[in-house]
Parts: structure tokens; sequence; C-alpha cells
């Protein structure tokens, strides 16, 4: 299943990058690489990450990566990362859409 990144998380990624980067550029990117390979992971097994408890919807889904939440939509043919948050920070009540 191909994996496509949604604006807002392709923003979020890069704030995360850009936040890291500021005291060690070489483990921001390092973090950066670990989430694009966990697409690697979910294109080919889509309902390995755990449902999302807020929104506790089957076909959305979350993987952690050290403090981070990596929330995708599972849909035919293609799975959407949604976004990418900190595990302190709350989700919107709504899911974000592609």
């Amino acid at each position: 299943m191909r994996v496509d990144w949604t604006a807002t998380a392709l923003s979020d990624l890069d704030a995360i990058h850009a936040f890291i980067a500021a005291d060690s550029p070489h483990y921001a990117t390092a973090v950066v690489d670990r989430f694009t390979a966990r697409c690697t992971q979910i294109s080919a097994f889509p309902y390995s990450g755990e449902m999302v408890p807020e929104y506790q919807r089957e076909d959305i889904r979350e993987v952690l990566e050290y403090s981070y939440r990596m929330i995708y939509l599972v849909a035919q043919p293609v799975t959407w990362v949604l976004a990418v948050v900190h595990g302190a920070k709350p989700l919107p009540e709504t899911p974000p859409t592609p």
C-alpha cells in the first residue's frame, strides 16, 4: 500500500526537524529518518499501529517514535500520514483529514 504525507504532517515533520536541529543537526536528521522508515512498516502492515484512543476509529492508527506520535489513516489504496505530534500535546477533537 502506498503511504502519502498530508501537508500538515510534512509541516509537523519540518518543525520537529528545525526544533531538534537547533541543538543537533545530525540527531534531527536521524529522527526524521526514523519517521520516514516507519512508512515502510505501515505500508506493509497498515494495521500494525495502535488505534488512536482519542478517536476510537479502526482506520486511524498511530506509531510512536521517541516522544512523538505519528498519526495515520488507513484508506485504500493510500495510507495517509495525518500528523506527527509530541506525545504531551493534545490532539484536536476531530481527526485531521487528508
